[in-house]
């Protein structure tokens, strides 16, 4: 098999223009992909990025949990279940469920594109789907929002009374 290492990629053509910038979800998506894999470079001892496991990835979104800016009422708190509470409390910030859900998006699409198998795709595995799950709910519950499915709008309106 011979490859023909003269010719150029077509994007890069002859014109002198520079390839066009990632969009800003590539270019997140490589930042998520590069934190995740110094994180686990820097756990002792060390794991390569396609020996991880999903406990690697629940012990990495644990760990992101202290940068978190979202106040997440503990049940003790007065303020549990209150969406808009009127004082501050002591209750821990986390990543919102939404940041985390993305990410994990991002990440999974990430293994896959550097060479992982989606059978393999740590991300991709139910036990994370729970996490996200139970994270969403504890959230909500915490917050007093609740969280169900919405329904779709009827064509007819109806709000149509006027009076």
């Amino acid at each position: 098999m011979s490859f023909d290492r003269g010719k150029e990629p077509a994007e890069h053509g002859s014109s002198g223009d520079p390839p066009p910038s990632p969009s800003r979800y590539e270019s997140q998506k490589r930042r998520d992909w590069n934190t995740f894999g110094q994180y686990l470079r820097n756990l002792r001892p060390p794991v390569h990025i396609f020996q991880c496991n999903s406990n690697h990835v629940l012990e990495f979104l644990r760990y992101l949990d202290q940068f978190g800016k979202t106040k997440v009422h503990l049940q003790g708190c007065i303020f549990y279940g209150q969406p808009e509470p009127p004082a501050p409390c002591a209750c821990p910030l986390r990543q919102a469920w939404g940041s985390l859900d993305s990410l994990i998006g991002r990440l999974r699409a990430a293994y896959e594109e550097n060479g992982g198998s989606p059978e393999s795709n740590p991300f991709a595995t139910s036990v994370i789907r729970v996490y996200l799950r139970e994270v969403k709910e504890c959230q909500a519950k915490a917050r007093g929002i609740p969280y169900k499915k919405k329904k779709k709008a009827t064509k007819g309106g109806e709000d149509s009374s006027s009076t």
